[in-house]
């Protein structure tokens, strides 16, 4: 059973989370957080350290957030070349899935902590080669069950794969035009069908 002090820290994090988000960690002000969670500014730091801890756990919420809809999508399709297909998909739909919550946390915060905030840059690397990583895993696996080419280096396509998906991102959140996305699923699945599968 989780403590009131748990309780409200898990309550300011969620409420923050798409805050933070939309805003970045400078734009963000303590006034934004104290009205956002109706709470005062004494309780937010009576929960946590400082802004930025709050912000890097913000930042931590949201990605789970959304690894958490990629995972239930790959985990919905039983052979590699369909979970690859299956995070397509589910990018072909992002702009309007993050749209309620700020855009994708991993450009915003990215963009908004390089060279300003190296704990939170690091939160931003570590999912990064998480999602590649888990990319490169799914690839590999269809190279040993024979459904993905053998001569196919799963880091270089794990790479190639999430750099065609967040270059989509970042032109649809610039523009605000979802064209992009589905541009990058259609680039996606043709890479994924012409490239990958034996």
């Amino acid at each position: 059973m989780p403590s009131k002090a748990e309780i409200t820290s898990a309550f300011i994090v969620k409420t923050v989370a798409p805050v933070f988000n939309r805003k970045g960690y400078s734009g963000t002000s303590m006034s934004d957080i104290t009205k956002a969670t109706g709470l005062t500014k004494g309780a937010i730091y009576g929960n946590f350290e400082n802004k930025n801890e709050l912000a890097v756990m913000a930042f931590v919420y949201n990605i789970k957030f959304v690894l958490s809809k990629i995972e239930k999508v790959i985990s919905s399709e039983s052979s590699s070349i369909g979970k690859l297909n299956a995070i397509s998909s589910f990018y072909r739909n992002y702009y309007q899935f993050t749209y309620n919550f700020g855009g994708c946390p991993l450009l915003n915060v990215g963009i908004d902590s390089n060279h300003q905030n190296p704990e939170l840059l690091k939160k931003v690397n570590k999912a990064i080669r998480n999602i590649q990583n888990n990319i490169a895993n799914i690839i590999q696996t269809g190279i040993s069950d024979g459904t993905i080419k053998n001569s196919v280096d799963p880091q270089t396509y794990a790479r190639k794969i999430f750099i065609v998906i967040e270059g989509a991102v970042f032109m649809s959140m610039t523009t605000r035009d979802e064209q992009y996305m589905a541009d990058m699923a259609d680039t996606l699945n043709e890479i994924i069908n012409k490239e990958l599968e034996i």
